[in-house]
């Protein structure tokens, strides 16, 4: 019988999986155009800017969702009910009580951030706070310090760095295919055809494995946090008024998109055909299917 643990364990064993295979994807994409070029300082250039890459974005990530959310620092006396609901979830779930950020907006909706759990920071908007009951924000909160302790904020950020550095080795094989290469090479249909495939499935394969890292990251967090607070429901009831929102949040990215509980574009209501179809490159997996599985884990 599947339990929180067999879940967080598979969820976990699926996204590092992903993970191995993109980037064996990148190592490929970087070493068939090095190729191609027939000069291997492109993939040395390759690699090094993706290491400086990973390190900044290790270092600085947080301080730059912060920026670009509009998040502020808040006092406990601004929002004592939150500051006690994350210290108190924070020693429960052994973690070090992250920094406690609002964003005003009315939008319902959290997020954290940070390179490991002693740097780390959780989010509410104003709208969120203001909308949900004690036992909903609870778990809410449970959601985001269950992606501090899983570590998934790192792993979020590698993925979109490494989703952009295949979607600039795919333009360079490109431009290669363009401006020409080796005269053999070029020459070799069979490698045309590869190259033009590479360009146009690269970026695309990409992205569905950073949103893919994304939805299950989301769910090992509900399945996490319904472990911490020991009841689902307050989780499940937070989601589907987050989701019965209308109005999607004033200061949002693409690129920060992932890491809120909900999808940030969202506007809520009963999801269309095209809509369904269309959430398949969403960030977020389905709300009624997030609540659908923490609904089951409580009986």
């Amino acid at each position: 019988m599947a339990t929180l643990y067999t879940q967080q364990d598979s969820n976990i064993r699926k996204t590092w999986f992903l993970m191995g295979s993109f980037l064996i994807a990148v190592i490929a994409i970087g070493y068939v155009v090095s190729w191609y070029l027939n000069d291997s300082s492109i993939l040395y250039l390759a690699v090094i800017f993706a290491i400086m890459t990973n390190i900044g974005s290790y270092w600085f990530s947080d301080k730059l969702v912060l920026s670009m959310t509009g998040a502020k620092p808040v006092e406990r006396q601004e929002a004592p009910e939150l500051y006690n609901i994350v210290e108190n979830l924070s020693i429960t779930a052994g973690l070090p009580t992250p920094k406690i950020y609002l964003v005003n907006d009315p939008s319902p909706n959290a997020f954290a951030t940070g390179r490991d759990p002693e740097h780390a920071v959780v989010a509410a908007t104003t709208g969120l706070v203001a909308l949900l009951n004690k036992n909903e924000l609870e778990g809410v909160m449970a959601h985001e310090l269950s992606h501090i302790g899983n570590r998934d904020m790192l792993v979020m950020t590698v993925a979109v760095v490494l989703a952009g550095f295949v979607a600039i080795l795919a333009d360079f094989l490109s431009r290669a295919l363009m401006f020409g290469g080796d005269s053999d090479r070029e020459r070799n249909p069979l490698f045309l055809i590869l190259g033009i495939a590479g360009i146009i499935l690269a970026p695309i394969a990409a992205q569905m494995i950073q949103l893919a890292i994304s939805r299950k990251r989301e769910y090992l967090a509900d399945a996490s946090a319904a472990l911490l607070t020991r009841y689902p429901e307050g989780l499940a009831s937070a989601l589907e008024k987050i989701s019965q929102n209308h109005q999607p949040l004033r200061r949002v990215s693409h690129a920060t998109a992932h890491l809120f509980i909900a999808d940030p574009y969202s506007v809520g209501g009963k999801r269309s055909i095209g809509q369904k179809i269309n959430g398949l490159f969403a960030t977020h997996p389905p709300a009624e299917d997030r609540i659908r599985i923490l609904r089951e884990m409580g009986r």
